[in-house]
Parts: C-alpha cells; structure tokens; sequence
C-alpha cells in the first residue's frame, strides 16, 4: 500500500469502520430478530421454522428459559403469543432484563451460580410439574444459561457447585468439559428439563454460543439427549488434575453414577424427547458472515477464516497476528485494505490475579505480537457484551499499543503474566464497550489491514 493510500485510513477512521463491522455482526443475531424470521402466528396456526402447532388443541403455553439472551428472546416471545401466553420464568444475566408482561425475568449470578438461580430452578421445576399433554412448553435457551439456572442434586450444595465452576474457569476446561461436569450435578440440565416438562410438547429456540453449536452443551442441553456420561464428567476432573480439591460431595456423587448406584441423564432414544422441536436460530458463523458482508461494503477486501476458533488466547492471538502480518507483507490472503474474521471462544489458564476475560487477553498477546505493524488493527468481540466478569466486550490492538503503553510507563509483558488486560487497555482507552448486548454466540476476532 502507498503512503497515500495508508493515509486514507487515519487511526480514528480505522476504529471507526472496525466498530462499524462489529455493530453488524451484532444487529445479526439480536434474538428479537432471529426469533421474528423463525416464529409466526396466524390465528391459531403457531408456525415455528417447519413444524405447525394448532394452538385450538392446546390449554395453556408455559415459557420458560435461561440466559444472557434469554431476556430479550422472552420479549420476543411475547411480540409474538401476546396474551396466549399463560405464564413464564427466564434466568438471566444480572443487566440483561427487557421488559416483558407475561414472562416473569429473574436476574441471578454468572459466570460463578448463585442463589437466585437456584431459587428460580426450583420455581422453574414446579411451573413444569404443571404441565400436561394439553399444554405446550417454549424453552428459550442462550449462552450463560448453565450458571444461570443451577438446581444441584441432592446431597450437593450450591457452594460446592460454585467452588467447582470457579476451578474449572481458572484451570482453563473448555465450555463442552464444563458443561459435561454440570450436567451429571444439575437436575435440570442434560436433557432433564424435557423430562420435567412431559409429556407436554417442547419448543427449545437456541441462540447457541457454543463452537459447533452442539445442541447438548448449549445451556448444558437441557431439552435434548446428553451425549456425555459420569465417565467423562470425572475424567474432566482427572485430566486437570483438580480431584483433591474438588468438594468431597461431587466427586462421590460422580462415583457413584460411575458404578451405576445414580442413573445416567436421558440418552438418544430416550422416549421423552419424542415431542421436543429444538431449533438454533442463531450461532457464531452468522454473525461472522454479517461481519464479513458489512465490510465488504465499506470496501474493504473480506475473508471468513473459521468459526472454529479455540485454544488458549495468548496463543491463538499470535497466530491471528500473523494472519495480519501475512496480508500487510505479501496481500495474502488477501491484498489490503482487508478484513480477516474469525470466531469461536478461546480459553485463559488463570496464573494472575489481574482483571480481564479471553478476549481481552487474546487483544493483548496480539498487541505484543504485532509491535511495529502499524498497518494492522486487531479487534476482539465479546458478542454478549461482558468479555468475563467486565464491562468490556474486548480490546482495540495494533501496531503502535505496544509503544503507547510503554511511554505510559506499561509494561504489556507485566500486564499479560498477571492475565491483567483490563486495566492495562482501561489506561490506554481502548476497551471495546458496547454494554449488555442481550445477546450471545461466542466471539469474534476482526483483523483489518489498511
């Protein structure tokens, strides 16, 4: 690219358009939409993507949910059903409410559960048990929703369950190995809502964040067959080597499914599931393909790596950087001005004691790696807006951040040891804040060359 041409792209405008590419990928999967394109009403005809439900055969609708998203879907819900919906109860996000009439919202604790999710679960179970074949169950399912609605089994505390999920975070277990943990301790969760719900026909409408989006780990699949057993719940605990710690409760419940003494969590086959529609209406490779399509429009030269994405952010960061510097070296992939995107969740191994979330790591080890390069811009995104337990989405990087913080007297390589991210993009004003998105199909990572 010629002196001229890079001048075209001053740092405010390169911000802007990233901004402008991530706002697009956001607007694709906003719930009320996705849920608007798969669900109508025309009388009494319920149509839901393919299936039909004649609402004249039925007593009562019940909705019930959990979710960073699940607030925004309920209010959809309603848009839709209005006063046929009988009654409702959502989990959600603490911040993520919207306003609805019919379908009680309950905020509770996430990522680590807490006791309002757990009351709502126990709500959530006695407005099921009141279910019957003449009455129809919409399940709105989202990312967050495993923590959001937590109902141990019995001898298991919720402070066992918190102290197991916060070691399972810190450790860097992936969402599917967390999720088969919780499954084998919830009674809700692992295909156990659709066995609360019978025989009362499902609709499970998913806004999955989950790479693959693999319906028995979005929520921890509490609409359809588990596919994970006792025996890769307690393998989790063994390949992180956190059995010792682990709360004595769970590790012997988890023996005790291992030799039979607890039944397994419904299977495929399983006759519960026989009235069960599920449907994802919206996944990562949707809004990666709206962001690819947006800037395009802005001129820029597009290309869709993967929705695949995952492994621990420092590293993933360094090859994503190298993606960067690939195109400003050679025009490969792609010749500039560029955008690469890609998306899926990545992990962090805990060894700080710093403030920050995969994303922000990920921006971080990407503004070391890129030193220099200062054609290139690298933008995380948090689609629920909470890049972990912050306010960011995630970060701005590029060529000159490394530079910048240093003349602040920053240390980047200080910042990263102590997983730190946060403050150290805070001090340089460069956060991603976008606010509760009421959305959530994992992350995605924008990398521009301009």
């Amino acid at each position: 690219m010629s002196s001229k041409q890079t001048a075209a792209f001053p740092n405010e405008i390169r911000r802007r358009l990233a901004r402008q590419v991530a706002d697009a990928a956001l607007a694709a999967v906003d719930p009320a939409a996705a849920i608007q394109r798969q669900v109508r009403l025309d009388g009494n005809r319920l149509t839901v993507a393919d299936h039909t439900y004649n609402l004249g055969h039925y007593r009562r609708i019940f909705v019930v949910g959990t979710g960073k998203a699940s607030g925004a879907m309920a209010q959809a819900v309603e848009d839709v059903l209005g006063e046929r919906v009988t009654a409702g109860l959502v989990s959600v996000k603490d911040g993520y409410t919207a306003p609805t009439t019919r379908i009680e919202l309950r905020e509770a604790g996430h990522p680590v559960p807490d006791a309002r999710g757990r009351e709502t679960a126990e709500r959530m179970v006695g407005l099921l048990q009141e279910a019957t074949a003449n009455d129809i169950v919409i399940c709105l399912l989202s990312g967050g929703g495993s923590a959001l609605l937590p109902l141990p089994v019995p001898g298991v505390t919720l402070d066992d369950l918190q102290r197991l999920t916060s070691d399972l975070l810190r450790c860097g277990a992936t969402i599917n190995e967390i999720n088969a943990v919780r499954k084998h301790l919830s009674q809700v969760q692992g295909g156990q809502l659709a066995r609360l719900a019978a025989p009362a026909p499902v609709i499970a409408l998913i806004l999955s964040d989950v790479v693959g989006s693999p319906l028995d780990v979005i929520a921890s699949g509490p609409t359809v067959p588990d596919t994970s057993t006792f025996a890769d719940a307690m393998g989790v605990l063994e390949s992180y080597g956190i059995i010792e710690q682990t709360p004595p409760a769970i590790v012997a419940h988890l023996r005790r499914g291992l030799s039979g003494d607890v039944p397994e969590t419904p299977k495929p086959g399983d006759p519960v599931f026989a009235q069960v529609q599920t449907l994802v209406i919206g996944d990562n490779r949707i809004a990666a393909q709206a962001a690819v399509q947006q800037a395009a429009e802005l001129g820029l030269h597009t290309l869709l790596l993967s929705t695949y994405v995952e492994g621990e952010a420092r590293e993933v960061a360094k090859v994503l950087a190298g993606l960067g510097k690939e195109v400003a070296r050679y025009g490969q992939p792609l010749p500039r001005p560029a955008c690469l995107v890609a998306g899926g969740e990545t992990t962090v191994t805990i060894r700080g004691q710093g403030k920050g979330g995969r994303n922000q790591e990920l921006a971080l080890a990407a503004a070391i790696a890129l030193d220099g390069w200062n054609d290139v811009l690298l933008l995380t995104v948090a689609t629920d807006g909470g890049d972990g337990p912050t306010d960011a989405a995630g970060a701005f990087a590029d060529g000159a951040t490394v530079a910048r913080a240093r003349a602040q007297g920053l240390s980047p390589a200080a910042y990263l040891a102590n997983n730190d991210a946060y403050n150290f993009f805070q001090a340089l004003g460069d956060l991603l804040i976008t606010g509760p998105t009421r959305t959530n199909v994992n992350d995605l990572t924008l990398i521009f060359v301009f």
